[in-house]
């Protein structure tokens, strides 16, 4: 076992809005974080995206020849990002290497990140993480959220109880209570909600600072049907694959573009205050928003507005860096894999015990 000391960690992380990978360079021990050195974003190209996106909620008892293919261009794509990132100085200690949610259903003790930590490490001659839910998954935890031990990490010092929402494709919050309590779960659908409509609809990725969405009028009984879904019944801990709503997106058709994207975003902000009213033990006095989410200032509104009695914040409000919390959140799990520290807890994942996470892959050209 490797003694506890601070070391040199990269987070990589495929955005789960296909937007591409983001980077970060932090120094930790997987307790405390020291500095956070550098953070950088690369785009997939078009190709690289659509090949993605065409795996995306599918299952497979053997990963088809075409799916191995997809992962070793991921891994290819990651590494030409880690030779950019570094340039010829080699200081990084371990990669922490997320690679790409393509299925995940914990009920059936089934999760799949596509991403080869092996030949990554062999590419880059660097210490590789990845795989991080896997061993939570198989011992009957949800797999996820995985960020809830970084995100008190990083609200240490703020009054409790205090929630870190992270929006991503998925929404998660995690909750610190008064002694140091955590709790963990997807609320539900994140920006994958706004952005598959936007994408079908007008072939954007996204919508761009919610302009769509200032724009157009909320559907009320849309979003009523769309908040009747048994997800949101299901006591936590809890998480769910980004199609899990696909069927509940479905409603927004008929709507003209500006109001499906304005009805798809209040389902985002609906289904959050939902689930934090519903399954947090105590309000917190501050929720602090990451992840994509924190970039759309409509999301944020339509938030504030359901949560009046609570101080919303962005995590860039706070000093924190909003694009690259996932990024450094993973490079502080794989340090904590290095030092055999838990990842996952009964309050987060569900699992019985807290967990070590992560499959470690030496660089085969290191003896």
């Amino acid at each position: 076992m490797d003694s506890i000391k601070s070391i040199i960690a990269l987070g990589l992380v495929s955005s789960s809005s296909l937007d591409g990978v983001e980077a970060a360079l932090i120094r930790t021990d997987g307790i405390d974080i020291f500095d956070f050195i550098q953070t950088a974003s690369f785009p997939y190209d078009e190709p690289l995206r659509e090949q993605i996106r065409s795996f995306l909620g599918k299952s497979y008892d053997a990963p088809p020849p075409e799916l191995l293919e997809l992962e070793t261009a991921l891994t290819n794509f990651h590494a030409e990002i880690v030779r950019e990132f570094i340039g010829g100085d080699n200081k990084i200690d371990v990669i922490g290497f997320y690679g790409h949610t393509i299925f995940h259903n914990p009920e059936e003790h089934y999760t799949y990140q596509a991403g080869n930590g092996q030949l990554l490490a062999d590419l880059t001659g660097i210490k590789v993480v990845n795989r991080f839910s896997r061993a939570d998954v198989s011992a009957g935890g949800q797999g996820f959220p995985l960020l809830p031990v970084f995100d008190a990490a990083m609200a240490a010092a703020l009054e409790k109880p205090v929630a870190v929402l992270n929006i991503g494709g998925i929404s998660s919050v995690t909750w610190v209570g008064s002694y140091g309590e955590l709790l963990a779960f997807d609320t539900g659908p994140g920006n994958v909600a706004i952005n598959d409509w936007v994408y079908k609809h007008a072939g954007q990725h996204m919508d761009y600072n919610g302009k769509l969405a200032i724009t157009g009028k909320i559907d009320g009984h849309v979003l009523a049907s769309m908040m009747r879904h048994k997800y949101f019944a299901k006591y936590p801990p809890k998480s769910v694959d980004r199609n899990a709503f696909k069927d509940k997106l479905e409603h927004l058709e008929g709507l003209n573009l500006a109001d499906g994207a304005a009805t798809a975003t209040a389902f985002v902000a609906e289904s959050i205050a939902y689930s934090l009213a519903l399954y947090l033990p105590e309000m917190p006095k501050e929720i602090i928003v990451c992840g994509g989410g924190a970039k759309n200032p409509t999301l944020l509104r339509f938030l504030r507005q359901r949560l009046e009695n609570v101080s919303v914040k962005t995590a860039g409000e706070l000093g924190w860096n909003c694009e690259a919390f996932e990024a450094q959140a993973i490079a502080f799990l794989a340090v904590r894999r290095l030092h055999h520290l838990p990842i996952t807890f009964p309050g987060t994942t569900g699992v019985v015990e807290p967990m070590v996470g992560g499959e470690i892959s030496q660089p085969t050209s290191v003896d």
